[in-house]
């Protein structure tokens, strides 16, 4: 019982957090005054002059998606060459030089796109300035991208017969000023109250409590330990659904994550302007029913794949149980799977985690999914392959869950013969191309990504494992990459050219064709008048289309990548039975 309590507070705190925010979310993108405009009001007005801003305007999509599209290639060139003059650059103790070619292309498209995905241990790769200087500003613009996108196709539904979206260069100012900034702040200083360290000192080398003996009998007596200014990249990596680690296994490590605590903030973190953004929704379309409507088919999906991982690790596996080292009888013990899991978060907290992350494209882990159970492991894959839409990434979670619904209410219209439409606007033929080209985007990166990779020999040479589990891992490097997640199975040597290339032009093209097309879709309703609902209108705010939407989503993963999953984490489960 105690357990269900522990899984119920996780989410019950999620919800009570987001309400408010989600209203002071759109209020701030409104333009409204909120509690923060005596003290960030002075710095926007500044930050439109000095960069000539015209805070009225009001861009079609066309120059909304070229503004959206310039800003993130100049990040991105301007990102690489971080990367690769790090060893010129100040704010680096441990004198770490440049990266290679092809890892400073994938890892900038990975923090440009919000997915994070690391092919290296932050610790002995980059230095103090390019984890600062280069990925944190991308953490905080990537997702103030995601949102300002969002706020385009919102006011795509809400305005009628204009061309106007809004401003891209307002809607990335007021994102980062008065919600980004200011959680990150609160954040840190939680997280810095519990051990989490934040400094620009060079490593420290102490003494270990008890020497290790090696295998040819020499004796490392001594450890070093990474510094840095981790807290203030970790608050904006979890709130902006970026998730790339500061130290090389994330949030396990006892500097990024050293207490239950810290691991509740970070966790809550994770999935907390996701879902605030559900009720922003519902309250910026005039229709709050409609954001509740989104929310519960998220939460409900969320719900049942945390039940999935948490039932499978809690169980563990056939091998476990017959050594004995499931249920150990003892005080405080979980049993279960407590492979590649931190003792001091358990079952409870990793499954919590794995879920959460895996639901938003954060990818952050506070356990190393590789060692989950074959069905367990499977349920964070497929979270991801289905889009990033359970509550997903800032901002394009929830633009991609609309997508999702403009394909449900067709399919509702196609049965009772009406032309479909959503929040009073018709969907048409080319809204319907949008959308679908939003939906299918990251299923086709995952598996022709995932497919190119399997059959070439220097990626074979990078997994740790063979047969079903070598395949999952991947898979699960493809989906986290087409799915912008950036997560992965951690057994998984990634760091090659052809890897390094192929899931960084994954993650770009995961990233932008759905931005795109939904920018489009929303240019074109834009333009339409606004209908008025009838007795015919099918309602987009009830259980039935909760239920509509859900069936959709599950749909599109099911016959995308039931045949990928039944080669890797369903044959692994059955020959674990076997």
């Amino acid at each position: 019982m105690f357990t269900f309590l522990q899984y119920g507070l996780y989410l019950a705190l999620l919800v009570i957090l987001a309400i408010p925010l989600g209203a002071y979310i759109g209020k701030v993108m409104d333009g409204e005054n909120v509690f923060l405009s005596k003290i960030f009001g002075s710095c926007e007005k500044i930050v439109y002059k000095v960069l000539h801003i015209k805070q009225g305007e009001e861009m079609n999509w066309k120059k909304y998606a070229l503004s959206v599209g310039v800003f993130n290639l100049v990040g991105f060139i301007l990102l690489f060459f971080i990367h690769m003059m790090q060893g010129l650059l100040p704010f680096n103790p441990q004198g770490i030089p440049g990266t290679s070619w092809h890892l400073a292309f994938n890892n900038t498209a990975s923090f440009v796109t919000n997915t994070n995905w690391q092919a290296y241990s932050g610790e002995s790769s980059l230095s103090y300035f390019t984890q600062m200087f280069g990925l944190t500003v991308q953490n905080f613009i990537s997702a103030a991208s995601g949102i300002a996108v969002l706020f385009a196709v919102i006011r795509g539904f809400v305005k009628t017969k204009t061309e106007g979206l809004g401003s891209f260069w307002v809607d990335l100012t007021r994102s980062v000023l008065y919600v980004l900034l200011p959680l990150s702040i609160v954040v840190s200083l939680l997280i810095v109250s519990q051990g989490v360290v934040q400094n620009f000192s060079p490593y420290e080398t102490v003494q270990l409590v008890e020497p290790i003996v090696l295998e040819d009998g020499r004796k490392i007596t001594e450890q070093i330990v990474p510094m840095g200014p981790a807290a203030s990249q970790i608050a904006i990596k979890q709130l902006g659904t970026n998730g790339g680690g500061f130290f090389g296994v994330n949030s396990a490590h006892p500097l990024e994550n050293p207490t239950g605590l810290s691991n509740l903030i970070e966790v809550l973190s994770i999935l907390l302007i996701p879902v605030a953004l559900c009720f922003t929704f519902g309250r910026n379309v005039k229709d709050k029913r409609q954001g509740k409507a989104i929310f519960m088919a998220m939460l409900l999906m969320l719900v049942m794949a945390l039940g999935c991982i948490a039932a499978a690790e809690q169980q563990g596996t056939p091998q476990l149980a017959g050594k004995g080292t499931v249920d150990l009888s003892t005080y405080k013990q979980a049993g279960g799977n407590m492979e590649g899991k931190e003792a001091r978060f358990g079952i409870v907290g990793s499954s919590v985690w794995a879920a959460y992350t895996t639901a938003a494209s954060n990818g952050s882990v506070n356990s190393m999914h590789d060692s989950y159970t074959p069905l367990g492991g499977m349920m964070t894959m497929l979270q991801i392959q289905l889009g990033e839409v359970i509550f997903g990434g800032v901002g394009c979670g929830l633009y991609g869950m609309l997508g999702f619904a403009i394909l449900a209410v067709f399919m509702a219209g196609l049965m009772v013969g009406r032309t479909p439409e959503y929040l009073g606007k018709k969907i048409e033929p080319f809204e319907m191309k949008m959308a679908v080209l939003t939906c299918l985007a990251t299923p086709v990166v995952i598996l022709v990504g995932s497919g190119l990779a399997a059959m070439v020999p220097e990626v074979a040479e990078s997994i740790n494992n063979s047969g079903a589990h070598g395949f999952s891992e991947i898979l699960y490097a493809y989906s986290s990459a087409g799915g912008n997640n950036g997560s992965a199975f951690a057994g998984f040597n990634a760091n090659t050219p052809f890897i390094n290339v192929t899931i960084g032009i994954a993650m770009l093209c995961a990233r932008f064709v759905p931005m795109m097309a939904m920018l489009a879709l929303a240019g074109s309703l834009v333009k339409k008048k606004h209908i008025a609902a009838t007795m015919g209108t099918l309602s987009t705010c009830n259980g039935m289309f909760i239920g509509l939407l859900i069936f959709v989503v599950l749909l599109v993963g099911a016959l995308s990548f039931f045949p990928a999953l039944a080669l890797g984490p369903i044959a692994e489960y059955f020959q674990m039975l076997g």
